[in-house]
């Protein structure tokens, strides 16, 4: 009968130990094959496979070519980290009753995780096993509840974005607001303001006003896109066909 290879009894299921990193550390730089070592440790060799990426690091030598080094303290840093946020489920399972209370609330009565809590706190019901208001709307951003964010009227009706002012906002000529204050007095000709008038969201022509403040004269041009360059040639346009301001004043155009 052969004999089978394995010398370490098998594991149903059990993460690896630090010591156990450290024989893996020892059994690589023997050279060892993953199967191998796996074997030695007791576990599938994808496991070992994931043990040597989650702590291996790129080192470079003197001659500044690089090479990857396993590092049995590094991998149990990792690991640490990620069993850190593993905590969810865990509470999410201890606090079943108000869990259980809270969706009936938000998809029967259509109430808001904050009147769940709020309620809840006040009535002073699951003191031992109740999570906070963030907490549930974190849990059903991740889905971990039967909840979604469209049975809660309030949060999809509630505007999320936040105004900023862009640090590198590209200035393209004199905003409006700095103009002198006697231009809105409307006592002195000549003080113009150009707008455009977009006839449809996707495609279609643009119209391009131009109103004078004092006399509340307006000209209507059609431009063929809303872009610079259509304005810019709108207007020179209006310049060769009018000339001076005198005879755009008195002279206007035919409405197109």
């Amino acid at each position: 009968m052969a004999r089978s290879h394995h010398n370490t009894e098998k594991r149903t299921f059990a993460h690896l130990t630090a010591f156990d990193r450290g024989k893996i550390s020892a059994l690589q730089k023997q050279g060892k094959t993953l199967q191998a070592i796996a074997d030695e440790i007791g576990c599938h060799k994808s496991t070992i496979s994931r043990e040597l990426k989650r702590g291996s690091v790129t080192q470079r030598r003197p001659d500044l070519t690089e090479h990857t080094v396993y590092f049995p303290d590094t991998g149990q840093a990792v690991y640490e980290k990620n069993r850190s946020r593993c905590g969810a489920r865990y509470k999410l399972a201890e606090a079943s009753e108000f869990i259980r209370f809270a969706v009936e609330k938000m998809q029967k009565q259509h109430w808001s995780p904050d009147a769940i809590c709020g309620y809840v706190k006040a009535q002073k019901r699951f003191e031992n096993a109740r999570i906070c208001t963030k907490t549930l709307y974190h849990y059903i951003d991740l889905g971990l509840l039967p909840v979604k964010n469209i049975d809660l009227p309030l949060k999809v009706s509630r505007c999320t974005k936040k105004n900023r002012i862009r640090q590198h906002k590209k200035v393209l000529g004199t905003s409006i607001e700095q103009r002198p204050a006697h231009i809105d007095e409307r006592e002195e000709f000549g003080h113009w303001e150009i707008d455009t008038v977009l006839g449809s969201r996707k495609k279609g022509a643009v119209l391009l006003t131009l109103t004078e403040r004092k006399s509340r004269i307006e000209y209507i041009l059609k431009i063929d896109r809303k872009t610079a360059e259509s304005v810019k040639n709108a207007m020179q346009k209006l310049k060769d066909s009018y000339g001076c301001q005198r005879r755009l004043y008195f002279d206007p155009p035919s409405p197109v």
